[in-house]
C-alpha cells in the first residue's frame, strides 16, 4: 500500500508474513472456495516455501475466522453465511466512523497528499470494466490505508479482521451487486474528508458506507 511505501518504519515483509499475505488474499477473494479443504503441500509448493511458514499462517488466519480446523479433519476456509452480515455490520457502523474521524484528526501532510492522491485515483476509476480481484483489492487497500492513518492499532486489527469477512461475502454476491460503481465512489468522498480534516463529515460517510453495503447485499440475497 502507498502508506507503507512512505511511512519510515514499514521495514521489510519477513518470508513468513508474505506466505500469510498470500494465503489471507485467496481466502479473502475467494480463490480458496468457502468450506474448501485446505491442503497445506499443494500450498507450499504453489508458493513455492516449505510446509512450515504455510502451517504457521494457517494458525493465524485461523484466529481472523478465514479458516476452522477440525481434528483428523483437516483444515478448511471458513464459510459464508450472509446471516453474519448483520454482526458484521453492526461492528464496522460503530467503529468504521471511529477511525475516520481519528484519521482525519491524525494525518499528517504527507499522508494527506497521499489520500488525496487515492481520491483521484478512485474517480478514476473505471468500475465496470475492472477484473474483481482488482476491485476488492483496491477496496481493501482503501480501508485499510485510513486504519493505518488513524494511529491506533488495536482498532486498527479489529477493523481488518471484520473488513476482511465483510469483503468475502462483497465477492460472493459481486457479480448481482447494481450498486458497485456507487460504493467505490464513496471511496473518494471519504478519502477527501479525512484529507481535509473534516472528521464528522468523514465519521458521517464511513458509517453511510457500511450500512449501504449491507442494504445493498440484502437486497439481492
Amino acid at each position: 500500500m502507498g502508506l507503507q511505501a512512505i511511512e519510515a518504519d514499514a521495514g521489510v515483509i519477513s518470508r513468513a508474513d508474505r506466505v500469510y499475505s498470500a494465503i489471507q488474499d485467496k481466502l479473502i477473494m475467494l480463490d480458496i472456495r468457502p468450506n474448501e479443504a485446505i491442503v497445506e503441500s499443494a500450498l507450499a509448493e504453489e508458493l513455492g516455501v516449505g510446509r512450515t511458514p504455510v502451517r504457521e499462517a494457517l494458525k493465524r488466519l485461523e484466529g481472523e475466522r478465514l479458516v476452522i480446523s477440525f481434528p483428523r479433519q483437516g483444515t478448511f476456509a471458513t464459510g459464508v453465511d450472509v446471516s453474519d452480515l448483520s454482526h458484521i455490520s453492526e461492528i464496522r457502523a460503530h467503529l468504521e466512523p471511529v477511525a475516520a474521524r481519528r484519521a482525519a484528526e491524525a494525518a499528517s501532510p504527507t499522508l494527506r497528499q497521499l489520500l488525496l492522491d487515492m481520491a483521484d485515483k478512485t474517480d478514476g476509476l473505471d468500475v465496470s470494466g475492472m477484473e474483481r480481484h482488482e476491485l476488492m483489492r483496491w477496496d481493501l487497500t482503501v480501508h485499510r490505508t485510513i486504519y493505518r492513518v488513524a494511529r491506533n492499532p488495536h482498532l486498527e486489527d479489529v477493523l481488518v479482521r471484520y473488513d476482511n469477512l465483510a469483503t468475502r461475502i462483497f465477492c460472493l454476491y459481486l457479480e448481482r451487486l447494481p450498486s458497485v460503481p456507487e460504493h467505490v465512489g464513496e471511496h473518494g468522498e471519504l478519502l477527501r474528508a479525512i484529507a481535509n480534516g473534516d472528521g464528522d463529515l468523514a465519521g458521517e460517510i464511513a458509517r453511510q458506507h457500511v450500512t449501504g453495503f449491507e442494504k445493498a447485499v440484502r437486497a439481492v440475497v
